[in-house]
């Protein structure tokens, strides 16, 4: 599990989105309790305890910006990030501020690899790890257009 609580994740997030100018377009909620938590990886049904006594709580931050952006941070230790209906799972929960970060800060981008065509949305951390997603055709919006690198090799 990781180390910060789910409580000091939401507020990191909530802080970055604040620095770059997205506070007023901020929804929190929080969820607590084995019976309100989206996952029930361990509680018996009914219960709203984990069979250690411990009440699981689980956080959603849903910044409405350009990109838009939903951060859902689990009992368990990871996140899930949405940006512009690019989903990634599994983010350790930690490193959801400087996701964020990276996301504002321009250091996010667009792969376009030529075979098989598809695109790929990276997101570099500074710890040296970066986050990558496909891109569903579908899904494609302005601010990811945006951030396409063309291939090396290629123009445009």
């Amino acid at each position: 599990m990781g180390g910060d609580s789910t409580e000091s994740v939401v507020g990191a997030v909530c802080a970055v989105a604040r620095e770059y100018g997205h506070g007023e377009r901020l929804r929190v909620t929080h969820d607590i309790g084995a019976d309100q938590v989206s996952r029930r990886t361990q509680a018996p049904f009914g219960s709203a305890t984990d069979p250690g006594g411990s009440l699981p709580h689980e956080g959603f931050v849903e910044i409405a910006s350009t990109p838009a952006v939903e951060v859902t941070v689990y009992p368990d230790g990871d996140a899930a990030i949405d940006v512009d209906g690019v989903e990634f799972r599994d983010v350790p929960r930690e490193q959801a501020p400087a996701f964020l970060r990276a996301v504002y800060d321009g250091s996010a981008y667009v792969h376009r690899k030529v075979f098989p065509p598809q695109l790929w949305l990276v997101v570099p951390l500074p710890d040296g790890t970066a986050h990558r997603e496909l891109v569903l055709p579908l899904v494609t919006t302005p601010w990811l257009r945006g951030r396409a690198r063309p291939t090396p090799g290629t123009s445009g």
